[in-house]
């Protein structure tokens, strides 16, 4: 399932988050909720995280994903998704990943 609507930089309102390496975020609306989605390019990608939506390893100078609940606090639920794992997680069957 896609989103509904991704805000652009030129929508009401400043982006989400300065140019950089981690480039511009967005706000996603999906059926579960509003997200703050920031793309991170491979050469940015330095670490090592765990995927919530399909369990894998995200390995450095793998680009993907992070998202976040858009609202206040929500920052400390921020989670590293493969970008075709954030696409498809309301698919998912029985057992789901909460993120």
């Amino acid at each position: 399932m896609s989103p509904r609507r991704a805000r652009r930089r030129d929508d009401k309102g400043p982006p989400i988050g300065p140019p950089g390496r981690f480039g511009i975020g967005e706000v996603e609306e999906w059926p579960d909720g509003e997200w703050r989605v920031h793309r991170i390019v491979g050469g940015a990608a330095d670490k090592v995280y765990r995927c919530p939506g399909c369990d894998q390893e995200i390995r450095t100078g793998t680009a993907h994903l992070v998202s976040w609940p858009n609202w206040s606090g929500g920052e400390g639920e921020r989670r590293h998704w493969h970008t075709a794992c954030w696409r498809n997680r309301l698919s998912r069957g029985p057992g789901r990943s909460r993120y």
